[in-house]
């Protein structure tokens, strides 16, 4: 059996960035149902750092990484959407993007169109794939309708970004809030309806003013405990919290009591993982993605670039929130 060295990067215990140490592997043969890919461009997310710092145990030592795009050089038996030369890009697990060359499942890997570059590809596909399951799967009693108020935190970074966009070619109002006015200014130029700046204003005061004191039908959270409480309070009845991140660190226990109190509503933690079990729903999920940025509906964002072996100082700057858009190492 052949194999080949790649670089990559590791961390052996959890941590801080510092534990992010480049190191080279050895990569071996796909098997059944797995690819061998040659990386063009890696994308960063913030599920990384929960990785790194053990929010969410793994097993050490640990490759990190969960998105990128490339050429498959080698396909297992039983591969039958992919063949060597093809141009593809995924957001899967196990994580291992962060490196050259990997062997990796095949079933989440997709052909990138020859309209979108690997950059773009990279980028793409983890946050763009999560803006997809939100905006068209998670979806409050009766569905999204033109004209409706939907609430999104974090709207600037890599997923809100694409939601502002897509949001706005739905026909919806989306609501995004941001730590900055400059964040703000982003969110608003990608298609948000409104924008609030919660280091300065009350968003749940902000909001009810929007929405004529009905509140909004859906709220998108990726940032955990600092906006859960007044999340809730921004719900119309029957309305649904859908939490998909811990940026500012795990939601507290709750009574689900409350829920009746604030009109009935409901609660789901969505992960984009139950959503791309198959390789049927990746796929289809995929192609609208696709369609969306193929069609300039969606434009990708890519702010920042870090070559592989500064992935310490990425971390440090995605943690800090000194990033908008979305974040990719080069190699």
């Amino acid at each position: 059996m052949t194999s080949t060295t790649s670089r990559a990067i590791r961390i052996d215990k959890n941590g801080g960035p510092e534990e992010l140490k480049l190191v080279e592997v050895s990569v071996g043969e796909p098997g059944p149902g797995e690819i061998r890919i040659r990386h063009k461009a890696v994308g960063l997310n913030f599920i990384d750092v929960y990785q790194r710092s053990g929010l969410y145990t793994l097993p050490m030592p640990l490759q990190l990484g969960m998105e990128a795009s490339g050429i498959i050089e080698a396909v297992g038996e039983g591969v039958t959407h992919l063949k060597a030369g093809d141009r593809a890009a995924y957001a899967s697990q196990p994580p291992g993007s962060y490196c050259e060359v990997r062997v990796m499942p095949a079933k989440c890997v997709c052909k990138l169109p020859d309209g979108i570059d690997f950059d773009t590809g990279a980028a793409m596909m983890l946050k763009g794939l999560t803006a997809q399951y939100l905006l068209k799967r998670t979806l409050p009693q009766g569905g999204l309708q033109a004209g409706d108020f939907v609430l999104f935190h974090a709207a600037a970074g890599g997923v809100g970004l694409i939601a502002c966009q897509w949001a706005k070619a739905l026909g919806l109002q989306l609501i995004g809030t941001a730590g900055s006015d400059a964040k703000c200014k982003l969110a608003l130029e990608h298609g948000a309806a409104h924008v609030i700046n919660y280091a300065t204003e009350d968003f749940l005061t902000r909001v009810k003013e929007i929405t004529g004191g009905k509140g909004v039908k859906v709220v998108y959270d990726s940032v955990g405990k600092d906006t859960w409480d007044k999340s809730l309070d921004c719900l119309a009845p029957f309305g649904l919290m859908a939490s998909f991140g811990n940026a500012s660190g795990p939601v507290a226990p709750f009574a689900p009591g409350i829920l009746g109190a604030k009109g009935s509503i409901y609660v789901t933690r969505q992960t984009l993982f139950s959503h791309i079990v198959t390789r049927e729903t990746t796929q289809a999920m995929a192609d609208d993605l696709f369609e969306a940025v193929l069609s300039g509906k969606v434009k990708i964002r890519i702010d920042q670039r870090y070559p592989l072996a500064d992935v310490q100082q990425a971390h440090r700057d995605l943690e800090a929130r000194k990033t908008t858009g979305c974040t990719i190492l080069t190699l």
